[in-house]
């Protein structure tokens, strides 16, 4: 029961200053309005680490490796706590174990990317239906456009509705039952 609490409390914790470190390098990378109020927000929370970090850690054409790091790190720490509550030892086997656990980590970023563009299709979605002048539109409309474009090149509307969303939908929905599940579950059993 306590391993149970603990693992809920790690998970939780974890995965959401993860998705935190990961939202502020996705709208970074995405050239997002600096001045919303997510963007606020998440470096607000975030940057008594990725300061420190930047210092250390240079950037990349651009990209704020300093946070994606961090994200990962964030991630590969969680995953070894959940399993250190759960009481797995990695026996002799701690260079693949490692090596497993930073794959791992890895995939549990690409499957909260993911994740990320699936809720901003949604909001964006019901954002245009009931307030479309809101102030998270054009954020929303920043981090789904790079996705949407290509699409809306090769499915053309129908009477006036955009399906490229939904097709963007379907295929984040792809990407996370056959790659990601398959390598997560590969890198599970090596654990």
């Amino acid at each position: 029961m306590l391993a149970q609490a603990l693992t809920f409390i790690v998970s939780t914790i974890g995965g959401l200053f993860a998705l935190a470190l990961l939202l502020r390098f996705l709208l970074q990378c995405l050239r997002a309005p600096a001045r919303n109020q997510l963007s606020v927000f998440l470096a607000a929370l975030t940057d008594f680490m990725v300061r420190p970090a930047r210092r250390v850690i240079p950037g990349l054409w651009g990209l704020d490796l300093a946070t994606l790091l961090l994200a990962w790190l964030t991630e590969v720490i969680q995953i070894w706590l959940v399993l250190a509550v759960k009481g797995y030892a990695p026996g002799s086997a701690v260079g693949a174990a490692l090596a497993a656990l930073g794959a791992l980590g890895a995939v549990q970023l690409a499957t909260l990317t993911v994740y990320i563009l699936m809720a901003a299709f949604i909001m964006q979605a019901v954002l245009s239906w009931v307030a479309p002048n809101s102030p998270l539109a054009p954020l929303l409309t920043t981090v789904t456009r790079p996705l949407v474009r290509p699409i809306q090149r090769l499915v053309p509307p129908v009477a006036n509705v955009d399906l490229s969303p939904l097709v963007a939908l379907i295929i984040c929905q792809l990407i996370l039952i056959v790659p990601l599940a398959w390598v997560e579950s590969a890198l599970s059993r090596m654990l």
